[in-house]
């Protein structure tokens, strides 16, 4: 597990603080002169955002059902003490969340949720969406995620896979990837896929993929690597990766971590593969990203776009002026899960919705 978010607590002799521990974020308290880690709270959750003031320790709590409220901390047990989003679920229903393990193609365990849609039948095949996180350091876990339960509500199973490199499960299985970026986690990914398949309730012949940032990248990365999925939408991404040396805030990350480009050549080649590969593309590839990201910039998605677009492989390239690598525009929100909807209802709902014609699209 790994922990965020420290603070005193209350009696002087001890810490409180978050871990993160497989699919779930949760307080915790250690005594200051060492021994056991206690938990603080037990059904499967996600807190952060720790504080403790005036005899009082708070937390913003989600759930599965949930999303983020104030609770206190009132020893081992949370009380809830906002109920901003209540008026909204009252009249909601929503998908189911369930925990998946499976193993990877080497053996390795591999952890992850399925949300269902809310009027799931047993015995009946739906289409699927696997959506990647970013990160890659993050998790998917028992937090309320409105755009899985927006895309289950449309009649997907949304798979999300805590590949290596995901928070939550030790330090070695988040290192794992270290300077091999598009290698295990692409397994990982594919493997968490087979698994939904096998359970019978995923259509093999209708499965789509999609994710932001990293969840961008990694999209980039399995498309090329695999051709089962017939819609990809990848956002705020990069593929050439030699291109982003100097345009991102990763230069740091990249000198330790792969090294200059001209002290490792090869390297470099070798985590670029979606863009130098890009022949081995054939699933029509939605780009998405804001024109000021400096985080992972536009350049990513243009590049691969056009790399698709000379292809002759169907894709678009939709650009939101004036955002960043996260989006604030209430508007471009919308629009962005509207076109996420779209996408991929065309290729995997609609009859005979191969062959669509590409084009490119500017969000007004």
């Amino acid at each position: 597990w790994s922990s965020d978010v420290c603070s005193s607590d209350l009696d002087g002799n001890s810490l409180l603080f978050v871990v993160a521990d497989d699919r779930s974020e949760y307080p915790a308290r250690v005594a200051l002169k060492g021994g056991a880690v206690e938990r603080l709270a037990g059904s499967p959750l996600v807190v952060e955002g720790l504080m403790s003031k005036a005899g009082h320790t708070a937390v913003l709590c989600a759930t599965d059902a949930s999303p983020s409220e104030v609770c206190a901390l009132d020893g081992a047990t949370l009380r809830k003490l906002t109920s901003h989003n209540d008026a909204l679920l009252s009249g909601a229903e929503l998908g189911a969340v369930e925990d998946i393990s499976f193993k990877s193609h080497d053996g390795t365990e591999v952890h992850g949720v399925i949300t269902k849609p809310p009027s799931f039948e047993a015995g009946k095949k739906y289409p699927a969406l696997l959506r990647i996180h970013g990160g890659p350091n993050g998790q998917d876990g028992h937090a309320f995620s409105f755009q899985h339960q927006l895309l289950a509500a449309n009649g997907y199973i949304v798979i999300s896979i805590n590949y290596r490199g995901s928070a939550g499960r030790g330090e070695k299985y988040g290192q794992s990837i270290f300077a091999d970026w598009g290698d295990k986690e692409v397994a990982d990914l594919l493997a968490g896929v087979d698994h939904v398949v096998s359970t019978g309730i995923a259509d093999p012949d209708r499965l789509g993929i999609g994710g932001w940032s990293y969840g961008g990248i990694l999209t980039d990365y399995t498309i090329a690597s695999d051709q089962r999925f017939k819609a990809a939408i990848s956002g705020a991404g990069s593929a050439n990766q030699i291109s982003m040396y100097g345009v991102d805030e990763y230069v740091f990350q990249y000198d330790h971590e792969i090294g200059p480009p001209w002290r490792n050549p090869q390297g470099w080649m070798k985590v670029s593969y979606p863009f130098f590969h890009a022949d081995r593309i054939h699933t029509p590839t939605l780009f998405m990203g804001g024109d000021k990201d400096f985080n992972v910039p536009l350049i990513g998605g243009e590049q691969m776009y056009q790399a698709l677009q000379t292809l002759g492989v169907p894709t678009e390239l939709v650009i939101y002026p004036g955002e960043f690598h996260e989006f604030t525009r209430p508007s471009f929100l919308r629009d962005r899960l509207e076109r996420y909807i779209a996408w991929y209802d065309k290729y995997l709902k609609a009859p005979g919705a191969g062959g669509a014609q590409s084009s490119s699209a500017a969000a007004k």
